[in-house]
C-alpha cells in the first residue's frame, strides 16, 4: 500500500465522486453494482485502507472483519478467502482470516464473537458447530454463517443451492447415456451437510430417470482430498461392475479420482466420464480438464460481507442468501 492514499486518489482513480467512494466503502447511500464494482476496483489497485484508529474513536467500529474456514490448504476455501478479501476491502474494511480446522469448540468460540475485541463481526463457514450451544449462549458480535449446512440459528446463511447443481451434473451424465454413475463424497459423520445436499440431488437425477441407487457406486470417504478421490475410485474399479461415470462432490476428490484413472489405464471421458464440484483453478489444468460445477465464490463473498455490514449498522437482513452457480462443461464429461 502506497502512503497518502485516501478517498480523493480512490474517487479519481474510479471516475467518481469522493461522496459516491465514502458510501460505496460504507455500504450506505444509493449506487449502481457498476459503480461498486469500479469503486472496488480502485481500491483494490490502489491498496485503499482507511485509517482503524481513527474510524474506531469516530464511530465506535474497527472496520475489521473475521472469516473463519475449515481450512485453507483446501483450493475452495483459499480461493473463496480471497473472493471475501476482496469484497471487505472494497468496502474500506479489514479482513482477519482464520482456519478452525473444523473444530466444534473453535467454531463455537467464533460464533460468539469471542475473538480480537477489534473485530466487528465474523463471517464463519462452520463443520461441526453445535447449534444447542450456539443458540443458547451470549452472543457479543453480529455473525453471517456461509456454507452448505442450514443451521437452526436465528444468523443469516449464505449458501448455494447444492441439491439442484448435484442434480444438474448428475443429469448431465445421465443425458450423455451414462447409467452406472458412481458418486464420491459420501460421508456418514455427523453434520456432513456437503453429503447430504449433493447425494439427495444426485438421488433426484437417478429417480427422474428411473435409475435405481447402488450403494456399492457411493463409497464413503473420510475428508474432501486427493487422497480420499484416489483412494475411493480405486475401491470403484474392484467391483464386479465397473462405472461408466463418477460425480465427485469436490474438485480435490476429482483430482485424485483421475490419477488413478490414469495410473490404471482408465480413459477419461470414453471409459469414465467425471464431473467435479467447485471449478477451483487446478480444475483447468488436470488431465483431460475438469468438468465441474462452479458456485458464484465472488457472490458468495458480496453477500456475506454486505449482510455482516448491515448486521454491524444494526439492520434487519435475510435468513437465508442464495448465491447462483453453473455446471462448466471441460473434456472429462
Amino acid at each position: 500500500m502506497r502512503a497518502g492514499i485516501g478517498l480523493r486518489e480512490v474517487a479519481e482513480r474510479a471516475g467518481v465522486s469522493m461522496r459516491t467512494v465514502s458510501n460505496v466503502v460504507r455500504g450506505t447511500g444509493r449506487f449502481s453494482e457498476a459503480t461498486r464494482e469500479k469503486v472496488a476496483r480502485a481500491v483494490e489497485e490502489l491498496g485503499y485502507r482507511p485509517n482503524t484508529a481513527a474510524r474506531r474513536l469516530r464511530t465506535g467500529r474497527s472496520g475489521v472483519l473475521l472469516l473463519a474456514v475449515p481450512n485453507l490448504s483446501m483450493p475452495y476455501f483459499a480461493e473463496l478467502a480471497g473472493h471475501v478479501l476482496r469484497e471487505a476491502a472494497a468496502h474500506g474494511c479489514t479482513l482477519l482470516v482464520e482456519a478452525t480446522g473444523g473444530d466444534p469448540e473453535a467454531e463455537l468460540e467464533i460464533a460468539l464473537g469471542r475473538t480480537d475485541p477489534m473485530v466487528d463481526g465474523v463471517i464463519l463457514s462452520p463443520l461441526a458447530l453445535d447449534d444447542t450451544k450456539a443458540s443458547t449462549a451470549v452472543r457479543s458480535k453480529p455473525l453471517v454463517l456461509l456454507g452448505e449446512r442450514l443451521h437452526d440459528l436465528p444468523h443469516p446463511h449464505v449458501t448455494i443451492d447444492n441439491t439442484a447443481a448435484a442434480r444438474e451434473a448428475t443429469a448431465r451424465l445421465l443425458a450423455r447415456g451414462r447409467r452406472r454413475i458412481a458418486v464420491i463424497g459420501r460421508q456418514t459423520v455427523p453434520h456432513a451437510a456437503t453429503s447430504t445436499t449433493r447425494l439427495k440431488g444426485y438421488l433426484e437425477a437417478l429417480a427422474a430417470c428411473s435409475v435405481p441407487y447402488d450403494e456399492a457406486l457411493a463409497p464413503p470417504v473420510p475428508a474432501y482430498d486427493r487422497a480420499s478421490g484416489a483412494a475411493a475410485l480405486r475401491t470403484l474399479l474392484a467391483l464386479p461392475r465397473l462405472p461408466d461415470a463418477v460425480f465427485c462432490f469436490a474438485d480435490a476428490l476429482a483430482e485424485g479420482a483421475l490419477h488413478v484413472a490414469r495410473e490404471r489405464g482408465v480413459r477419461v471421458p470414453e471409459d469414465l466420464a467425471v464431473i467435479g464440484f467447485d471449478d477451483v483453478e487446478a480444475a483447468r489444468y488436470t488431465a483431460p480438464p475438469l468438468t465441474t460445477v462452479a458456485p458464484d465464490k465472488s457472490g458468495l463473498a458480496r453477500l456475506a460481507v454486505t449482510s455482516l455490514l448491515s448486521g454491524i449498522a444494526g439492520a434487519d437482513r435475510a435468513s437465508l442468501l442464495v448465491a447462483g452457480h453453473r455446471l462448466v462443461v471441460r473434456e472429462s464429461g
